[in-house]
């Protein structure tokens, strides 16, 4: 019976036969109504034989007041109560009813009493004669014919009370089944299917209930499994792509090396513009043999804790923005910094490279994808509790779909082709730092990110180190 089947026939036979028994009462207490109204015609009618012949023989008149099932008969006519049938009473009478103004309520409590009462007791009873034969007819009778014709009529109520319970709990019980149980156990087995394979789209459920509550309950499912297999399949590329690039990483790092060398022999170099950028060229060359590192020694998704330090932030600024004006090349792309000259953060030298460099790439391809000209700018400030480095640009703006999904790789591409790796690797470093990435304003004017880094440095208490 743990079934929801199960338990929904027992609960629909207790509930029947609990309705049943409510009925039960009152019924049993009209059939005594009844049973005492036909004794009170029997004994009017055989009343009405004796004043038909005055003159009646004893033994019928004993035959009439047993056919009539009562001891006594006394008729109320013209202002005057007569005897008109009698015989011997075996005990004192015990109760009076009066059927002629019964309330409900008294009929209920007399038929309890009758029915669980002694059986040898005597009771009146007084009603009104039939066709207003009379002004009041009294008998007497016995209480155990009352008593056992009330046990037989409350067993056969019993017995069809059954009977009809368990015909419509069987038929609620089969209802049931077939509009609940079966779409449940559907469902189900549904999502036992799916949790064998959730990458396979052919067993996401599809939405077959007829019960509203049921087909939303299915449409429900079938969304979340929808988004689940998505995002399994999401990382499963990530995985894939992960060794990939561990792969690449590898390589890259052996070429990047090599390439190294060659870069110190620049330094030798008599031409001017040659020896001013061939520091900048080891710098990125060195950046880059440090990433592919990173990555080969992590081969992870979260990036390494920073190494935090104080450190200048004009450097930074002004190498990444050197590189992407060389990015530029003929593009009318200008570029400007306001940054204080002696202003220090705490950070990661090479991750705030980093962040600034996605920053800054961003912005420079939002305004080549637009075909005009436009303008990049860097701006590090300070307050009491943060320092804020602020990248803006006056490109075109952040298009709908790149704000929904604006730091989740792969979904907050802003141009056609972008993977939108770009941003998410830039929020991952900044949080390191217990920092935060905003957005700070978007639309055809342009666009604004800034990157906040805290002043306080989060420490253990003493009794805690």
């Amino acid at each position: 019976m743990n079934s929801l089947s199960g338990r929904f026939l027992v609960l629909t036979t207790v509930f029947v036969m609990l309705a049943e028994i409510l009925i039960f009462v009152p019924s049993v207490a009209r059939f005594r109504e009844d049973y005492l109204m036909s004794r009170l015609e029997r004994a009017q009618i055989a009343s009405l034989a004796l004043l038909a012949n005055d003159m009646i023989d004893p033994q019928l008149e004993q035959e009439l007041l047993r056919n009539a099932e009562v001891y006594n008969v006394v008729l109320l006519r013209n202002e005057v109560r007569q005897l008109v049938l009698s015989s011997p009473l075996p005990h004192p009478i015990d109760s009076t009813y009066d059927l002629r103004h019964a309330m409900p309520f008294t009929l209920v409590r007399d038929a309890a009493l009758d029915l669980l009462g002694a059986p040898d007791r005597v009771v009146r009873v007084i009603g009104d004669p039939v066709r207003e034969a009379g002004l009041q007819i009294e008998i007497t009778l016995p209480v155990a014919p009352l008593q056992a014709a009330m046990i037989d009529y409350g067993l056969r109520i019993l017995a069809l009370s059954a009977v009809i319970s368990v015909l419509t709990a069987s038929l609620l019980f089969f209802a049931v089944r077939r509009l609940l149980v079966k779409p449940i156990e559907g469902v189900v087995a549904a999502m036992t299917s799916y949790a064998a394979a959730p990458e396979d789209t052919r067993r996401i459920i599809t939405p077959t209930a007829s019960v509203d509550e049921l087909r939303q309950a299915e449409v429900a499912l079938q969304s979340m499994q929808t988004q689940l297999t998505g995002a399994l399949r999401q990382k499963d590329r990530l995985a894939q792509l992960g060794g990939a690039v561990a792969k690449v990483s590898h390589d890259l790092r052996n070429i990047l090396t090599t390439a190294q060398l060659f870069t110190d022999r620049l330094d030798a170099s008599e031409d001017p513009m040659v020896r001013r950028m061939a520091p900048k060229l080891v710098n990125s060359i060195t950046r880059a043999v440090n990433l592919c590192e990173s990555t080969l020694a992590f081969g992870k998704a979260e990036e390494p804790p920073p190494a935090l330090s104080r450190v200048l932030v004009a450097p930074i600024i002004n190498d990444v923005v050197d590189g992407e004006r060389l990015a530029c090349g003929e593009h009318d792309i200008s570029f400007s910094e306001d940054v204080p000259a002696g202003m220090m953060v705490r950070a990661d030298p090479e991750q705030l490279y980093r962040v600034l460099s996605n920053l800054i790439r961003n912005a420079r391809q939002a305004i080549l994808a637009s075909g005009d000209p436009g303008e990049i700018l860097v701006r590090a400030t300070e307050t009491e509790e943060h320092w804020v480095i602020e990248v803006r640009d006056t490109g075109p703006g952040l298009p709908p779909r790149a704000r929904d999904h604006l730091f989740t790789a792969f979904q907050g591409g802003a141009r056609k082709g972008g993977s939108g790796l770009g941003l998410t690797i830039a929020a991952e470093l900044v949080r390191g730092h217990g920092g935060r990435l905003e957005l700070v304003e978007t639309g055809p004017g342009g666009t604004a990110f800034a990157v906040r880094l805290p002043k306080a440095v989060m420490s253990l208490e003493p009794g805690a180190a």
